[in-house]
């Protein structure tokens, strides 16, 4: 899932778990996503447009919670992580689309937690909210890689999203626009996001079918159910 390169002299690492997040919104049959282009400061994907999202943080997992996740995803996510990481991946993905794009996925309610994670969310009387989000799909990064993540996607529609206000660039995430399908594969994308667009297709209605994983396995890119 990853574009840098095998090497063969990397010390075989665990995956470290992520999660990123894919906004759509809908004008008839028009769907937009939420993108942005990373920093040129970053040693991982420079300049590549993805996803909000990053790796899960151990205060993911006390997330002081609006709603939980659907009990559909969290059974998908249960069969092959405990519930509380499966809480933390989702609640990582709310979190950092805060930080990167400035949007709240969260609904009114109040924040005991001090923790600095949610501060965006205290300053609006809002608790991060993980009732509306769905699951696309998994991506391990194969071994040999110098960095591995065991990532899940989620995507929400924008009306889970607590107000109206526009997105904004970060740090992490420059040039943050809505896009629509169509025009987010011209740009410069990892090949792990063109298959997250795929695979958001995918799990869409009508007919939404079930949501996949990308591994390698003895040496070969393989998607199988989840």
């Amino acid at each position: 899932m990853s574009d840098e390169r095998h090497r063969k002299d990397v010390k075989p690492m665990r995956p470290r778990l992520a999660a990123s997040l894919i906004l759509t919104r809908r004008e008839g049959e028009r769907v937009d996503v939420l993108m942005g282009r990373r920093s040129a400061k970053h040693v991982f994907m420079p300049n590549k447009y993805v996803f909000p999202g990053g790796r899960v943080d151990r205060a993911d997992s006390t997330a002081p919670l609006a709603r939980d996740l659907d009990g559909r995803v969290l059974d998908i996510m249960t069969r092959s992580l405990d519930a509380r990481r499966a809480r933390a991946a989702a609640a990582a993905a709310v979190r950092e689309t805060a930080e990167e794009t400035g949007l709240l996925i969260a609904r009114e309610a109040p924040v005991a937690s001090r923790h600095a994670n949610w501060q965006p969310f205290r300053r609006a009387g809002a608790a991060p909210d993980l009732a509306p989000l769905k699951l696309i799909t998994r991506a391990i990064t194969p071994p040999g890689r110098t960095r591995r993540f065991d990532t899940w996607f989620f995507t929400v529609d924008a009306s889970a999203l607590l107000d109206d206000r526009a997105p904004k660039p970060s740090a992490e995430l420059e040039d943050v626009q809505w896009v629509t399908l169509a025009d987010a594969r011209d740009l410069d994308l990892p090949f792990v996001t063109h298959f997250v667009l795929d695979e958001l297709k995918r799990v869409q209605p009508p007919a939404p079918e079930r949501p996949r994983c990308m591994r390698a396995v003895r040496g070969k890119m393989r998607i199988a159910d989840l």
